[in-house]
Formats: structure tokens, C-alpha cells, sequence
């Protein structure tokens, strides 16, 4: 009955320290940028888009296709960065608990 317990306990203090780094996450940002800067993306460390900014001299009305094309190639490096972010603030708490796969 101890060892359930202490598995509980254990387990207790793995969600609380998860609930805590998802709540860290939500307050970090990530930036990208694309198109030498033209365009810049902000997102939080889940990978939401909180801030598109996008260069005047880089919209070109006769040319939409390339201005969508860098907003899409800032929008994934951005995602990109903070699920890499997201995996490593996480990774200690999955491993240090023995769960493997417990993150992507």
C-alpha cells in the first residue's frame, strides 16, 4: 500500500510540474523570419501565431503568391521552433518518470 502511495504522490507531482510547463510555455516566444526578414512571425511555445509583421516594400499586389509563400515559411518556422521548445522543457519530466513516448 506504500509503494501506491508513493506512485500516487509521484504521479501527483508529474502533472503539477507538467501544469507549470505548459503555463511556462504559454509565456515564451518564438520568432521567425522569412524572406531576409521581410517577414516576421511571433508565436507562443505552443506553436500558436500571436504576431504577424510583414515589411512594406515586400507587398507587391501583382504578386500575392510570394508574400503567402513567406508568411507560410515564417508561420512553420515559428511552429517548428516552439514544439522543439515545448519537447525540451518537457523532456525531463516524461523521462524522469519513466514513461517512454509519452511526448511526441
Amino acid at each position: 500500500m506504500r509503494d501506491m502511495s508513493k506512485l500516487l504522490r509521484q504521479v501527483q507531482r508529474v502533472q503539477e510540474e507538467f501544469a507549470r510547463a505548459q503555463e511556462a510555455l504559454a509565456q515564451e516566444r518564438v520568432e521567425a523570419t522569412a524572406g531576409g526578414g521581410t517577414v516576421r512571425v511571433v508565436a507562443d511555445g505552443h506553436g500558436r501565431v500571436l504576431e504577424v509583421h510583414i515589411a512594406p516594400e515586400v507587398v507587391d499586389p501583382t504578386d500575392v503568391e510570394t508574400l503567402e509563400d513567406l508568411v507560410l515559411a515564417a508561420v512553420h518556422q515559428a511552429q517548428e521552433q516552439a514544439r522543439l521548445r515545448a519537447e525540451e522543457r518537457l523532456r525531463g519530466l516524461a523521462g524522469g518518470f519513466g514513461l517512454p513516448g509519452v511526448l511526441p
